[in-house]
């Protein structure tokens, strides 16, 4: 149901007055009515589903990473184009900060051996039931009253209208203020679904097209038809570990330019492309390059060899040994990596030792397109910052703000994204605290 298709018979709730709404129980939101509550503000949360933090909860199911370890400087530069405005987020509420939260929850963390910081149970449902807890049993401030199966369906005379699940009416609440933190479009399962785009469109918010980010790719194969079905059948799934991703420069930039990412690490083979860590790293760029028109990339599958030392192996007689047997004995190369080379070099790549060393190191994998937005980790895209003002308030809309994955920022995984989140919910927070 929208305002635009009530029913003639609808029933309607007695009006609501609040002093703070914020519509969306994910990690801005609670952490904007933590810092509203805090102060004696009277906060109601409002949501869809039956209780908050589903996507929290999901994505700590492997193991919450909260934040990440490493330097602010390089922290920052994980946000792209948007490092400003997400680091003067972070000015208050940084990666130590959020730390220091947990442990004032009884949650204790522990820093990975890639840098990445984890609660010492690694579950992210202890740390929401005692964020649950102190929201709604504060030992200073106000409790948050929470109302769930609450749709948001947008504003009618400037109240905030909802739709609660199961009936047949709407509920309108009046707020001085109010916080949307909606999410983006990914796992739409758990809540956040972009049914907020039209809705903020409409009101003349600037919104820039929600799409996949750390996601997946399809790949376009050597004939554009995918995967060939040997190579999916027996590789799907396997990890190709210690590569070297590389995105070069693009078309308008000078020949001898240095890429525009290259990173060692790893990814998965899957039916129809790859994904993880590595190609989530750099999902913004292939899926850039995609926009305008194709993208690749660019695998080194022997980052410890130098490109002579390939190239006096290759060029080794092989007598009368395959060229997979010259290459695993001479070069170790094996496994999915072996099938990904037979995969991707065409027949006169391998028969001259140059191009084949050259190849070995410079393996080009045309990408189709990006997995669907349902499947990403994250979106990219949403209400335009500069359709905020720094404090988050939506210029058009005083009195409203906007906070989490549905403003138009991203990062890879890796504690990025959550941080980022939990940081702008404190920024609505205090911004909406010092306005009120």
């Amino acid at each position: 149901m929208s305002l635009s298709n009530l029913p003639p018979d609808f029933d309607e709730t007695p009006l609501l007055c609040v002093d703070v709404a914020i519509v969306g129980g994910g990690p801005a939101g609670l952490m904007a009515a933590e810092v509203l509550s805090r102060a004696g503000v009277s906060v109601h949360l409002f949501d869809a589903m039956p209780s908050v933090g589903r996507k929290f909860l999901l994505a700590g199911k492997g193991g919450l990473n909260l934040t990440h370890a490493e330097p602010s400087e390089l922290f920052r530069t994980r946000f792209g184009s948007r490092a400003a405005p997400v680091g003067s987020w972070l000015d208050a509420m940084d990666a130590q900060a959020i730390r220091d939260w947990a442990h004032g929850l009884g949650v204790k963390t522990f820093v990975g051996s890639s840098g990445r910081v984890f609660p010492e149970e690694m579950k992210a449902a202890p740390l929401l039931r005692a964020w649950l807890h102190r929201l709604r049993h504060p030992q200073t401030g106000v409790p948050v009253q929470f109302h769930m199966r609450h749709r948001w369906l947008g504003w009618m005379e400037n109240h905030l209208v909802f739709e609660p699940t199961g009936t047949n009416g709407i509920h309108r609440v009046q707020a001085q203020a109010t916080l949307l933190a909606l999410g983006g479009a990914s796992w739409p399962h758990l809540g956040s679904d972009g049914a907020w785009v039209p809705v903020l469109a409409e009101q003349g918010v600037a919104v820039v097209p929600l799409q996949a980010a750390n996601c997946g790719f399809d790949v376009q194969g050597r004939a554009g038809q995918g995967w060939t079905e040997y190579f999916r059948t027996k590789f799907s799934g396997h990890p190709l570990k210690s590569v070297v991703l590389r995105v070069d420069a693009g078309p308008d930039q000078p020949m001898h330019a240095p890429p525009r990412f290259s990173r060692q690490g790893e990814f998965v083979v899957t039916d129809t492309g790859v994904e993880g860590s590595l190609i989530y790293a750099a999902g913004a760029l292939l899926r850039e390059d995609l926009n305008r028109g194709a993208a690749h990339l660019v695998l080194d599958l022997l980052p410890h060899k130098t490109p002579e030392q390939v190239l006096a192996e290759v060029a080794w007689p092989r007598g009368s040994k395959s060229l997979s047997s010259h290459l695993k004995s001479r070069l170790g190369l094996d496994g999915v990596k072996m099938g990904l080379f037979h995969e991707l070099c065409a027949p006169d790549q391998s028969a001259d030792p140059q191009a084949l060393a050259l190849t070995l190191k410079n393996l080009k994998l045309p990408l189709k397109q990006a997995r669907p937005v349902a499947e990403a980790i994250s979106t990219a895209g949403g209400v335009a910052l500069e359709a905020l003002s720094p404090e988050l308030m939506v210029l058009c809309r005083p009195g409203v703000y906007c906070a989490g994955e549905m403003l138009d920022w991203e990062a890879p995984t890796g504690g990025y994204l959550l941080t980022a989140s939990l940081a702008s919910g404190w920024r609505a927070g205090q911004s909406i605290l010092t306005n009120l």
